[in-house]
């Protein structure tokens, strides 16, 4: 069952702050996608908010995630992150659910 954790983040209201959490987010995103069991790990910008992220994560298991937390990368994320936000990550976690095959008979 594919595991999923999304993320939105919140930037200052500093342009620096902005860029700085836009450029970490992409090469977070390209270091953490090679990651053993990480199917994507992809980053995204509100289209209106431009202070507004939101990371997705997906993973082939709930286990999968010790590849990601034992990436050295994992250990300069948060403290390089967390002070270019305005509040704390909002961070969840999903089970995705199975697609289903739904024939309709008319």
């Amino acid at each position: 069952m594919v595991y999923t954790i999304v993320v939105h983040l919140y930037a200052k209201d500093d342009q620096e702050c902005i860029d700085k959490l836009y450029a970490k987010l992409q090469e977070a995103s390209a270091v953490y996608s090679k990651d053993k069991e990480t199917i994507s790990w992809f980053v995204m910008q509100d289209h209106i908010d431009k202070r507004a992220f939101t990371i997705v994560e997906r993973y082939e298991f709930e286990s999968s995630q010790q590849y990601h937390l034992g990436n050295p990368y994992w250990k300069t994320f948060d403290p390089y992150v967390i002070p270019l936000l305005e509040k704390p990550m909002d961070l969840r976690r999903f089970h995705e659910l199975p697609v289903v095959d739904i024939q309709h008979h008319y």
